[in-house]
């Protein structure tokens, strides 16, 4: 299957989506779109790409023959481009978030479904050989059976841009990620959610870049989230800090080192603790990892005719775990997905 492909967005994360594109022999560049057509001129430089320059997405799929569009555009841009780009038969694959709310995201969804074209969200921090070893571990029950889900994540990056005047740059921007990762390892929904939201002292942000929340996940378990992006010193990875209690022990994953477990040794005792022993989660993952992982499941997906496994279809779920925790943060109220 031979991939003509619209870059919507030509910002520097759009080089991430060009060097996959460039590496691939069934995906060939047919036009790049930028509303200020300048970036767009200096990406197609910088690169040595011969084609069409566009303001207006809608302009290119009229005057180009593609099948894909690569989303790379700002959140706020993310609806329009995605249902444009599919009303006019085209997949979509784009960088995260959905949209700016929940009932955009729902409506991208629904396009989807009545034009039959898919549409993919990039979840890179699915594809670390890390997190893959952590999610079998679980499922393999060597902690017995999940009862919570702890994940705290702790920086302090200065983007500049739009992240700095954003309302809620945490939970909008990054803790997707995180919430898109709880519900990976554990093969649960949310079905329930409290979150408060604020925006600590020494704060470089406009808006709320920091939050605590609970959730409750359609296994019975309870996944917490402690995060923040202004947080200076001491930091956690990008991938967050984890722990997840079983009814038989404990597993643990820093977001940089294998993932490891201890749980209750056979025939231990009565003891004021009970006694463990330690497992390494074993590594079986051998496919890319990264953007470059996701993007070949994306492609894979689309040629053996199936959702990918970040489709619209299953992110939206991720997707409401933030809008209601937003909701929750607004309101200071549990809310019931």
């Amino acid at each position: 299957m031979n991939h003509q492909v619209i870059v919507a967005g030509c910002g520097g994360m759009s080089n991430a989506w060009l060097d996959y594109a460039a590496k691939r022999d069934d995906v060939h560049i047919a036009a790049l779109v930028d509303i200020y057509e300048e970036n767009a001129v200096k990406m197609a430089e910088k690169r040595g790409l011969k084609v069409p320059i566009y303001s207006d997405l809608s302009a290119a799929l009229q005057s180009v023959n593609a099948n894909l569009v690569f989303d790379v555009t700002i959140p706020s841009s993310h609806k329009s481009v995605v249902t444009t780009a599919l009303e006019a038969g085209c997949h979509v694959f784009g960088e995260k978030p959905m949209a700016e709310s929940l009932e955009d995201a729902r409506e991208i969804v629904e396009v989807s479904k009545r034009t039959g074209k898919r549409y993919a969200v990039m979840q890179n921090r699915r594809y670390l050989k890390q997190i893959r070893a952590l999610r079998d571990h679980l499922q393999s029950g060597a902690i017995g059976k999940i009862g919570s889900i702890h994940a705290d994540f702790f920086l302090g990056p200065r983007f500049g841009g739009f992240r700095d005047v954003m309302d809620s740059p945490l939970i909008i921007d990054m803790a997707i990620h995180t919430f898109d990762q709880a519900r990976f390892i554990t093969g649960a929904n949310p079905v329930s959610v409290y979150c408060h939201e604020y925006n600590a002292e020494g704060s470089w942000y406009q808006g709320n870049a920091s939050a605590i929340c609970i959730f409750e996940m359609s296994d019975g378990s309870v996944f917490s989230y402690r995060g923040s992006w202004s947080a200076i010193g001491l930091p956690t990875s990008w991938e967050a800090d984890w722990r997840v209690v079983g009814s038989e022990g404990t597993a643990r994953w820093d977001g940089i080192h294998m993932p490891y477990s201890e749980q209750r040794k056979e025939h231990a005792g009565d003891g004021f603790f009970h006694e463990v022993v330690r497992t390494e989660a074993k590594a079986s993952w051998n496919g890319r990892e990264g953007h470059n992982g996701c993007l070949d499941e994306m492609f894979t997906a689309l040629e053996e005719d199936r959702p990918a496994e970040t489709d619209a279809l299953d992110h939206i779920h991720s997707a409401a775990m933030v809008f209601y925790a937003l909701e929750s943060a607004r309101t200071g109220k549990k809310i019931f997905l």
